[in-house]
């Protein structure tokens, strides 16, 4: 608030105080003038008295009654004392002057004169010259008495015209500071409050006052400059808040398009091509590679990548664990943003690329870790919580796809383990159980040969024996194929145990080279693989074998 000299407060309480000052003054001086007159009236009418009694006495002096005429006399000394001193109860005043003294005191001589005569020479009348003369006197003292009440009077009425005026000047001036102080002030208050109430937030009121309205005023235009600021910042935050809720929405919607497609697609190629196209778009990123790791997460492949250079493409189809920031995610690891050093990494194949930024997001199912989103920016970038929460999520959906989808591909092997089992259960106990059973009477017929036995049936009953020992391998050979399982996500291991037991078997050297690294293969189709390599060595040791065969009728020969 301001320093004033002159508040509203104050000058209303001047305002009323003058007034109350006018006003005393006007009352006080009208009573004061109203006492004299009436001071002067009651003199008059004393006076006016006195010329009776003169008359009465005089004629109380001739009748001879003495006791009448001596009350009368103590009467009009009452009187002559009355108007000398006053009377305030009543009350009586005689408005003197020098005029008025004079003829009081020619009144007081000539009464004791007429008193000496009635009391001291005991005259038994009074002289009609001096009854006369005293008469007269008192109606001078009189008529002066008058024209002092009169001059009175007059002030009196002037005053009262000018008390007249003054009233009307005060309420016009009245009028005039309660509207330029008081109405117009509130009248503009009003205008503005109703400006602001019609949506005119930039109205302003100016009230050039140093009082309590100046305050309201420069309150009112600090109010709406306020209101003005707010609203404007509460547009923004509106518009604000709008184009969140639409980011959210469009989010959302990713999210439902992302989890109908999840739902309905069987391939893990695929999956993983459509979902790197559909997060792309969601987060305005770069380029997006999508990468598988085995059960020991110690590498990475490569299942898809969007919009990703031939050279990553090509280089990092298989990343080993800490070789390179993709492929550094484990079960506990969160949402990693990494931002690359020209200067320092110039060799890796994102900076080459252009890529200043790269996100990881891990791909974990129940903990379990089954690879990583990489999400690269050609600029620098940093991510918020809900970011964050909404890359979690749909690596947590992707996640969820990927593990139905080996689901599916157990139950199918299991499946198709089961028809194999069934398979190799009618086999033993049909075609094996028969084969043995030949076996035996072959060797049973092979005993029982009476010598001499002609050549021809020695041979025949030895390509029978030797027929049905074949035969039987392979029923058997056959039914380890039917019972074989990899057991395992990498199919080398599989692979070389078979080689081993095969070594051991036929003596035969084996040796087995991998080159590079690829994804796993399914279950499904891994058995199949290893039927083709079961039935590749059981033909070499066929063929190895007539071959040794072969060789040795040769040399016989």
């Amino acid at each position: 608030m301001k320093n004033r000299e002159f508040t509203l407060k104050r000058k209303l309480t001047f305002i009323g105080i003058a007034l109350l000052v006018l006003a005393m003054i006007s009352i006080s001086f009208t009573l004061w003038v109203t006492w004299k007159l009436e001071g002067g009236a009651a003199a008059i009418n004393e006076a006016g008295r006195m010329r009776m009694q003169t008359y009465q006495l005089a004629l109380l002096v001739g009748e001879g009654n003495k006791e009448a005429s001596s009350q009368l006399m103590h009467k009009f000394d009452d009187s002559i004392n009355a108007l000398k001193s006053g009377d305030p109860s009543r009350p009586l005043f005689v408005p003197w002057n020098k005029v008025n003294r004079s003829y009081f005191t020619n009144i007081s001589t000539q009464w004791d004169e007429i008193k000496d005569s009635l009391l001291v020479k005991k005259a038994d009348v009074i002289l009609v010259s001096q009854i006369d003369n005293f008469v007269g006197s008192i109606d001078r003292f009189v008529g002066s008495i008058e024209s002092e009440v009169d001059y009175w009077t007059s002030l009196l009425h002037l005053f009262q015209f000018a008390m007249l005026a003054t009233s009307l000047m005060a309420t016009l001036v009245i009028m005039y500071v309660g509207y330029s102080v008081i109405l117009d002030p509130v009248e503009k208050l009003r205008m503005g409050f109703d400006s602001v109430k019609s949506g005119k937030l930039n109205t302003r009121v100016h009230i050039d006052a140093h009082d309590e309205f100046g305050d309201l005023a420069a309150g009112f235009n600090s109010m709406t400059a306020t209101i003005t600021d707010l609203y404007g910042g509460l547009e923004a935050k509106v518009q604000e808040k709008t184009v969140h809720l639409q980011e959210r929405q469009n989010r959302l919607q990713a999210l439902y398009d992302l989890s109908s497609f999840v739902s309905h697609e069987d391939n893990l190629e695929r999956l993983a091509k459509g979902f790197s196209e559909r997060i792309m778009s969601l987060s305005n990123a770069s380029a997006i590679a999508i990468r598988w790791t085995d059960e020991a997460n110690r590498r990475y492949f490569l299942l898809s990548g969007t919009n990703l250079p031939q050279a990553i493409t090509h280089e990092e189809q298989c990343v080993v664990t800490g070789d390179c920031y993709c492929g550094q995610s484990s079960s506990n690891s969160e949402v990693q943003v990494v931002t690359f050093n020209p200067k320092t990494e110039a060799e890796r194949h994102c900076v080459r690329a252009g890529y200043k930024t790269l996100i990881t997001v891990p791909i974990l199912f129940q903990q379990d870790l089954l690879g990583e989103i990489d999400i690269f920016y050609e600029n620098e970038t940093r991510i918020d919580q809900e970011q964050k929460s909404l890359f979690e999520t749909l690596a947590h959906h992707l996640a969820g796809a990927m593990e139905a989808l080996r689901i599916k591909a157990m139950e199918k092997e299991a499946a198709i383990s089961e028809e194999r089992s069934l398979l190799a259960r009618e086999l033993h106990d049909s075609i094996a159980q028969s084969l043995a059973f030949l076996k035996l009477q072959v060797g049973m017929l092979k005993d029982e040969l009476v010598e001499p036995a002609s050549v021809k049936a020695k041979k025949i009953l030895g390509e029978l024996d030797e027929g049905l020992r074949e035969s039987y391998s392979d029923v058997r050979e056959l039914l380890l194929h039917f019972r074989t399982r990899t057991n395992t996500e990498d199919i080398e291991t599989a692979i070389r145990t078979t080689l081993q037991k095969f070594e051991h078997q036929s003596g035969i050297h084996s040796e087995l080279d991998v080159s590079g690294q690829g994804l796993p293969l399914a279950p499904d189709v891994q058995i199949q693989v290893m039927h083709v390599i079961q039935e590749a060595l059981s033909n070499i040791r066929k063929h190895s074998k007539r071959s040794e065969e072969h060789t040795s009728e040769l040399q016989s020969h």
